[in-house]
């Protein structure tokens, strides 16, 4: 199984390098991640934290916006790119499962992801590093960011596969994806805030806001960062609430949305006839 998984994996990483996504997912993340790097640390000295532990706080808020699109944006055609090219009989005749063909299309993804992830944080972090070399205390913070930035990645990755195996067209993948992109990371946050501000002094919305923001996997994300980050002030927007909910809730909820999204997907998969 695991030999099938990495096949399906090299092939899908083939095609993502013959269509230059690995370069153009590569380059946002570096170009972003520079220059949050140099505007983001201007506030260091009123903060009182190294310059680098700014920067991942400024990089919390690129990569929750900037992650899931990519995510997305690699993941909407898995499956309805091979239905509507006619390619989907001849991959179910190889040897090959369903879930192994979503596993190695999400190593592959992931694996894509990684490397613009970790271009774009480290050249931040040589930034940082060359203009302070006390920056250098920041790095545990930023390889947090890092793999917490993955989780992240898979989960929107688990999403864009469960669009394309419902829509079985790219064009309504694409739609869906961007719709799904909008309504978790933009629209999700501004929905909860009219709702605080229609409520009022209702402590039921209060008391069921927490749970509301761990049922995002962007907003687990941005909280488990914020909550552990030493300049977590520097994030406008949810720092109180990084503040009130643990961040082992948002930790755990961050990791079960791969793993969810994944199975959703499968399940979908199943449904596609060629």
């Amino acid at each position: 199984m695991i030999s099938r998984i990495l096949a399906t994996a090299t092939a899908e990483l083939r095609i993502a390098l013959r269509n230059r996504w690995v370069a153009i997912a590569v380059l946002m993340m570096a170009v972003f991640a520079l220059v949050l790097s140099a505007a983001g640390s201007a506030p260091t000295g009123a903060l009182g934290a190294d310059r680098l532990s700014v920067v991942v706080a400024s990089l919390t808020s690129l990569a929750v916006y900037l992650v899931p699109l990519l995510a997305l944006l690699m993941s909407f055609d898995a499956i309805a790119g091979e239905v509507e090219r006619g390619t989907l009989p001849l991959l179910l005749t190889y040897p090959v499962a369903r879930a192994e063909i979503l596993a190695g299309r999400l190593l592959a993804h992931l694996s894509i992801l990684g490397l613009a992830v970790g271009v774009g944080y480290g050249l931040a972090a040589i930034a940082a590093i060359a203009a302070d070399p006390a920056s250098s205390a920041g790095l545990p913070a930023l390889w947090r960011l890092f793999w917490t930035s993955l989780l992240l990645g898979a989960s929107f990755l688990g999403a864009g596969y469960v669009l394309s195996a419902l829509s079985r067209r790219p064009s309504g993948a694409a739609g869906l994806a961007i719709g799904l992109w909008l309504v978790a990371v933009v629209l999700y946050d501004l929905g909860l805030l009219a709702g605080l501000v229609a409520a009022g002094g209702d402590s039921a919305f209060a008391a069921a806001l927490p749970g509301l923001l761990l049922a995002n996997p962007a907003d687990a994300f941005r909280l488990f960062n914020l909550a552990a980050s030493e300049a977590t002030s520097a994030a406008a927007g949810l720092g109180g609430a990084a503040n009130t909910i643990p961040a082992w809730a948002a930790l755990l909820s961050l990791a079960l949305w791969p793993a969810a999204m994944l199975l959703a997907a499968s399940l979908a998969f199943r449904r596609v006839t060629p």
